[in-house]
């Protein structure tokens, strides 16, 4: 008897012998789903990421540019003068020379002109029909000649001898003084019979009424004392 109970074919395993490589089996199998989630979603995280990285940059990208674009664009400034008037010399002395030197290079600078427009597409200026032509010569000038450095450098320069506007002899010295061709204009203020320089002066004119519709402060000489 005690030889049988000792043989194999009678031995009967124990419960916890059975359990160990099932429970085993199955921690493996809960492990692997598991597993397979992780990697979905690293990968999932991976491409979000690479597209956020993208998105940020293109934003950054963006605003550089509009930062840059704002840097870049020059705030409008005019004046609005007469040739032959001499609160336009105090102003260019006193006022605009002095604010250009320091504002030069943030300033998109115009001048226009003050007066009055015919109905028969001509132009009334206050100090008679010279300060028109010494006003359309100005006007030549702006338009041969954008850089103010030039263009305004010739209209002070016409404008510290504002009686005299618009005498050849005054043009020649102002324009050999500032590098402006005389000949050019002269062909600009004559060009059609002289139709593009009205065209010039009544175009500003206009612009300057228009401008005065919304506010318009005139400018007085200080008494003299």
């Amino acid at each position: 008897m005690d030889e049988k109970r000792r043989l194999p074919l009678h031995h009967r395993p124990r419960a916890a012998d059975m359990t160990v490589p099932v429970v085993r089996r199955r921690r493996t199998r809960l492990w692997l789903p598991v597993l397979a989630l992780v990697l979905i979603c690293y990968s999932l995280l991976s491409t979000y990421n690479i597209d956020v990285r993208d998105r940020l940059d293109q934003l950054s990208r963006e605003a550089t540019s509009v930062v840059g674009g704002a840097g870049r664009r020059k705030v409008p400034l005019e004046a609005h003068i007469m040739s032959k008037c001499p609160d336009t010399r105090d102003a260019m002395r006193q006022l605009i020379l002095p604010a250009m030197q320091q504002v030069y290079d943030k300033v998109d600078f115009k001048l226009s002109y003050i007066g009055s427009l015919d109905d028969d597409d001509g132009v009334r200026c206050k100090h008679g029909p010279s300060e028109c032509l010494g006003n359309i010569i100005e006007l030549c000038a702006r338009e041969l000649y954008p850089d103010p450095k030039i263009s305004l450098g010739f209209v002070m320069c016409l404008t510290k001898d504002f009686t005299h506007v618009p005498e050849r002899s005054l043009v020649e010295d102002c324009a050999l003084e500032h590098a402006i061709d005389i000949k050019k204009l002269n062909e600009c203020a004559t060009r059609d019979d002289g139709a593009h320089g009205m065209h010039l002066l009544r175009s500003s004119v206009q612009h300057s009424a228009d401008v005065c519709l919304l506010s318009c402060l005139p400018l007085f000489s200080p008494p003299a004392l």
